[in-house]
């Protein structure tokens, strides 16, 4: 007998998707979604995903044999879109035999899709609008994550209220959706079970989990700071679309908006093409947040965090927030 049987009732479809017992997945977030964190939130029953980032298939395949060795419950792989060698990621995917893959970032490049239900696996989709989401999930996406504004990371500008509006009648009879940006709490998840997700997904509350191995003062910056001061980036050149971030406010995200100038003068200069200028702007991501997650560096590094920041109280046991969260969200529809 569940120990949440409401709310294992309405997570019902979204576990035996994922092979999991509870479906909540922990969003991919580069540095800190590796081997220790991803197989710790697996093995307390829910569904950890590696944050491949900008990392070469040699890399992403040390890093899944090492979460493997950790873990032999499910877990996924969150690849990018626009990342240039995909395809060798996704081979690498396939002979570690990874179960789910998320395909986040962009629209799914020609092929993409077909080259991951090849080896049998299932294939996560983002979409930020309702058109864009029956096109992915009609062209072979198993699920969709639908993640709102108040996210951390890269972000969409619609609110993941107004979202799971729109999309969930639409979708929620005839697809897996799971929703994303802003949850905090149980209370949040029992709502949108109820409104027919089959799971969610929370980033922010798992990044300074005991197993996760960002750095002190990182976890530090996350205690001290509440939602208003996670802030999305500003976009400088209408020609340069870079989904903005949001991160706390710090001098990493002036470095940030000083690097979109240069590069929007590269592209001036025409010394750089479009696909290459976007790819500038994603590395210097990967490597500001490296700064920040590995080295600590709070001032220059970039502090991606969603709004739900402010409810990040404590260093706790992934266990215990997932308990927390279970048990909010049963109490939450016990009392409906």
């Amino acid at each position: 007998m569940s120990q949440y049987p409401k709310t294992s009732a309405l997570m019902a479809r979204g576990t035996e998707f994922l092979g999991s017992e509870y479906a909540i997945l922990c969003g991919a977030m580069s540095w800190v979604s590796e081997r220790n964190l991803v197989s710790a939130i697996s093995n307390a029953g829910s569904f950890g995903v590696i944050a491949c980032g900008a990392m070469t298939p040699e890399l992403l395949d040390a890093e899944i044999a090492a979460t493997k060795a950790l873990t032999d419950k499910p877990f996924g792989v969150n690849l990018i879109t626009m990342h240039p060698q995909l395809f060798d990621l996704i081979e690498v995917c396939g002979r570690h035999g990874v179960g789910h893959v998320v395909l986040a970032g962009g629209i799914p490049p020609k092929g993409s899709v077909e080259a991951i239900k090849a080896f049998g696996a299932k294939v996560i989709v983002f979409a930020p609008t309702l058109a864009l989401a029956k096109k992915l999930l009609r062209s072979g996406g198993d699920a969709l994550v639908i993640e709102g504004s108040e996210a951390g990371g890269h972000i969409g500008p619609v609110s993941t209220s107004v979202l799971a509006q729109e999309m969930l009648p639409e979708l929620a009879e005839d697809y897996l959706v799971f929703v994303a940006g802003g949850i905090g709490r149980g209370e949040a998840i029992a709502g949108y079970l109820e409104m027919g997700a089959v799971g969610v997904q929370l980033g922010t509350r798992f990044a300074c989990a005991t197993e996760s191995i960002a750095h002190p003062d990182f976890k530090k910056a996350f205690f001290r700071a509440g939602a208003r001061d996670a802030v999305a980036s500003v976009q400088v050149d209408p020609r340069l679309p870079v989904i903005p971030v949001r991160a706390l406010k710090n001098k990493g995200t002036e470095l940030f908006t000083a690097k979109q100038r240069e590069v929007a003068g590269l592209l001036d200069s025409e010394a750089v093409e479009m696909a290459e200028a976007q790819l500038q702007i994603e590395h210097y991501w990967a490597g500001a947040l490296r700064r920040a997650v590995i080295d600590g560096d709070i001032e220059n590094g970039s502090l991606m965090a969603g709004q739900s920041v402010g409810m990040v109280k404590r260093e706790e046991p992934v266990a215990d927030i997932i308990a927390e969260l279970m048990a909010e969200c049963e109490s939450a529809l016990s009392r409906r």
